[in-house]
């Protein structure tokens, strides 16, 4: 696969960005979809989860939600694939996986 670059100006700089959404508009982190930042996204295998909560306790995003049934899972509207909830997991119930597999 080619990798895609981005083409800036020579001349540009950190003066020249534009300023941030969530600095501007202070408490709207919620609405920004982080998850798109990801390369590789966790995939939680229920038949193993054991309902611990570890993922949940240690994902420092808060991206891992409590479903109505117990179980926890990655919110991938917000999660940014650093797997620290896989490797939290002591049951192996969480594996990551490369964006574009299924």
């Amino acid at each position: 696969m080619a990798e895609k670059k981005l083409k800036v100006p020579e001349d540009f700089t950190w003066r020249d960005m534009e300023v941030g959404n969530i600095i501007t508009e202070p408490g709207n982190a919620s609405l920004r979809k982080t998850g798109d930042w990801r390369s590789m996204r966790p995939v939680l295998d229920k038949e193993k989860c054991i309902k611990c909560g570890l993922c949940w306790l240690y994902c420092p995003d808060g991206a891992v939600k409590l479903l109505d049934d117990g179980y926890y899972e990655p919110d991938l509207f917000y999660c940014k694939g650093c797997g620290i909830c896989a490797r939290a997991c002591k049951k192996g119930a969480i594996t990551m996986i490369e964006e574009g597999e299924k």
